[in-house]
């Protein structure tokens, strides 16, 4: 597999991670042959005094100040639509997907970004409130400008996806073509809500059967499970407590041990190379846990592996 299917997630930098970290972060993805990095205009708001996001943006900004013609070895993704309004009172008070918001935030996240384009532009949270047709009608009108090159749709239901696409296609403006949702090896008990504040930021088989005929891309954050597979210090939350999520874990520790490698390695493998393909993003702290990450998407697992993984339930 390509290095280059890998993408960074950026949200913690210039707060758990000071600049010179991430700096360094970046470098090395870089130099590896990584491409692609993720953040968005609210990261990371729950971490920092202020209460307000805009933290891993300036990071990059700054970064790519300091690296002369950076800027054309990477794709820069970033989102809108989570930042709060009113510090300590999210998600109740956030910013949405009107016009406006989509209009001056966007351009609040060139200027961090030290750039003039966005690759990859992601509406981060469905926001009713809003007339779709508002929210795709801004979003179009960005690509018309050239500020920004494609459209996503993080943390939304299919349906109110295809609904976008259609009001897209109506009216000869540019649609989403990626999805951004969290997707791993193993899954929660059906009806359990990862996180009650993203109601639709799980893909599910219907999600993957529509990526596959659609042709979209699917970025899949959450995919190591904040060191679940590997670390005994880092638990699965509960959610993951049922018989499938042990046989998974038992057949993947067997893949693992057949090849020489770890087992989040074995789940970056599965991910970029199944159908549909999934695009996986990777938060990391340490050298050592990126080159962990880049060697798993360039792994490639034999049929029988694969097989022996997708039929394990």
């Amino acid at each position: 597999m390509d290095r280059a299917n890998l993408v960074l997630g950026a949200m913690f930098f210039g707060t758990r991670q000071d600049e010179r970290t991430s700096f360094a972060l970046l470098d090395r993805f870089v130099d590896a042959g990584g491409t692609m990095i993720d953040t968005a205009n609210c990261y990371c708001f729950w971490e920092g005094p202020s209460g307000w996001g805009g933290a891993s943006e300036r990071v990059i900004g700054s970064w790519l100040a300091a690296r002369p013609g950076m800027r054309d070895r990477v794709l820069l993704s970033t989102k809108v639509g989570a930042e709060p309004t009113v510090a300590g009172q999210w998600p109740r008070h956030r910013e949405g997907l009107s016009a406006a918001v989509v209009k001056a935030q966007s351009r609040a996240s060139l200027e961090r970004l030290n750039t003039d384009r966005i690759d990859l532009y992601w509406s981060h949270m469905e926001d009713r409130s809003v007339p779709l047709e508002e929210t795709v009608g801004a979003l179009a009108e960005l690509v018309e400008e050239g500020v920004v090159a494609r459209l996503g749709a993080s943390n939304h239901p299919v349906w109110r996806v295809e609904q976008a696409r259609q009001i897209a296609r109506a009216n000869g403006w540019t649609a989403y073509t990626a999805l951004q949702l969290h997707h791993t090896y193993v899954s929660a008990r059906p009806g359990i809500r990862r996180d009650p504040n993203h109601r639709f930021g799980v893909a599910t088989d219907e999600t993957l059967d529509y990526v596959e005929v659609e042709q979209l891309s699917l970025w899949a954050y959450g995919t190591l499970l904040n060191g679940g597979y590997t670390r005994a210090d880092r638990p699965l939350p509960d959610t993951y407590e049922h018989p499938g999520t042990a046989r998974r874990l038992a057949v993947l520790a067997e893949v693992a041990d057949e090849i020489g490698v770890s087992r989040n390695q074995v789940v970056l493998a599965w991910l970029t190379g199944g159908v549909p393909a999934v695009t996986p993003i990777v938060g990391v702290s340490t050298p050592q846990q990126l080159d962990e990450a880049l060697a798993g998407v360039s792994l490639r697992l034999s049929d029988e592996q694969r097989a022996r993984l997708d039929n394990t339930r």
